[in-house]
């Protein structure tokens, strides 16, 4: 009691007043509940849904920078996919364009030894054919000079037995 009594003159010395004090304290306490009911609430809720609004467009923020780097490996390997098929296309085409042209240059090759097998035979038989004639020519020649050697007319008979020993000499010689 002693030390309540102590801190009652101490009180009065500093000019504490009782009744106000108690009155202050009740104001006080009047003043931070309306404040706390009807301001700080509103502003703690304030405060919850724009850190809610935050926190939400980190994660969304996060989610776009996944779906962004996912798009963006996925566009490396489409564009290393499209390299590749536009390297196999280009390379198809060359073997195609190399085998095109080896069929051509055999295709060429044919036809000349086809057009050069073909100028042989036409000129061998033209050869036969100018050897022919050239055996009934000079069969026909040495009839007429075997005649007029002969001085006289030969028969058909003689004619052809002259023919036929001159052609057989000629196919001899050959």
């Amino acid at each position: 009691m002693f030390y309540l009594a102590n801190i009652d003159s101490l009180l009065v010395e500093f000019g504490v007043d009782w009744p106000m004090f108690i009155a202050q304290v009740i104001n006080f306490v009047l003043v931070a509940f309306l404040i706390y009911r009807f301001g700080f609430k509103g502003v703690l809720s304030t405060m919850q849904e724009r850190e809610k609004q935050i926190s939400d467009s980190l994660k969304h923020a996060e989610t776009i920078k996944l779906e962004l780097e996912e798009i963006e490996r996925k566009q490396k390997e489409t564009l290393k996919d499209a390299s590749l098929k536009a390297k196999d296309t280009v390379s198809k085409a060359k073997d195609q364009a190399k085998s095109f042209a080896e069929a051509q240059k055999e295709e060429a090759r044919k036809q000349a030894e086809d057009i050069i097998a073909k100028a042989k035979e036409s000129t061998e038989l033209e050869r036969e054919r100018v050897l022919k004639e050239a055996k009934e020519e000079i069969s026909s020649l040495v009839v007429l000079t075997t005649a007029k050697v002969l001085d006289k007319e030969l028969s058909e008979d003689e004619k052809t037995r002259f023919s036929n020993v001159a052609a057989k000499e000629l196919n001899l010689a050959d």
